[in-house]
């Protein structure tokens, strides 16, 4: 298939929407979320059709999603998390799940951007505050970044896929090209606070990893850096926190 065909593009497409998660009770929890559009379940052959694989079957079967079996280490391979997969892995459709280059064509959007956030916790409670606040969607990096995972999921509490999330490879993959955009980066060090901040219709702000904040790199980019205004002399706050006054700044 030609890399430049529309059927490649089409299908190339497609399969960047996938997100694939592992272990038996989160697969049970997705298999049981009819709002959750599932692409394939994988299964070690070598598992034990009792318990929690007999229900995962069922409830596949109910569903009418295609099950693949594979020897353990080709499941692996497609869990990326032998120790944890449980021998068991499924494909989810992720429509909220988009390309970070579709932001070019958009006229506005307030965006929050995350730079080397490790801990999947922290994105999953990101996640949630910002489909409650008033953002627009998250740019998440693949690279330096923390995956969606069952963790992230359980920390979102069921927001991951009502909000838009744009992947990318690295940030400064996708910053420069986004014309007419006020990008600024939060940092303990900024004269300017978030209540300085003036409105526009392309908004992005950049929050940094949890110990070092927004790299070197990322900061050049940016047009601006402002800070959490703190009292009695707290130096900073958790990131997920820091998204949470973000996500909920009048625009």
């Amino acid at each position: 298939m030609a890399e430049d065909s529309q059927e490649y593009k089409d299908k190339k497409a497609f399969f960047e929407k996938i997100i694939t998660l592992y272990g038996r009770n989160v697969v049970i929890e997705v298999l049981q979320d009819e709002n959750v559009e599932i692409h394939k379940l994988h299964m070690a052959s070598s598992n034990k059709t009792d318990g929690a694989v007999k229900t995962i079957l069922s409830l596949a079967k109910s569903r009418k999603v295609e099950v693949t079996y594979h020897e353990k280490n080709s499941l692996s391979r497609i869990s990326k998390n032998a120790k944890q997969d449980q021998g068991v892995a499924i494909d989810i459709i992720a429509k909220s799940y988009q390309n970070a280059k579709e932001l070019q064509s958009m006229s506005t959007f307030r965006l929050i951007a995350l730079d080397g956030i490790q801990n999947p916790q922290n994105l999953g409670m990101i996640i949630r505050s910002c489909a409650a606040g008033n953002v627009d969607g998250i740019i998440l990096p693949k690279k330096s970044s923390a995956k969606i995972s069952p963790l992230v999921i359980k920390a979102s509490a069921g927001t991951l896929f009502k909000l838009p999330i744009y992947f990318c490879n690295a940030l400064e993959d996708i910053l420069p090209s986004l014309k007419d955009t006020k990008i600024y980066a939060l940092s303990s060090h900024a004269k300017n606070d978030i209540y300085d901040v003036q409105h526009s219709d392309k908004s992005i702000f950049v929050l940094g990893n949890e110990s070092d904040g927004v790299s070197p790199e990322v900061e050049k980019l940016c047009n601006d850096a402002i800070s959490i205004p703190m009292q009695r002399g707290v130096e900073s706050l958790n990131v997920a926190v820091t998204a949470s006054l973000i996500a909920f700044m009048k625009s």
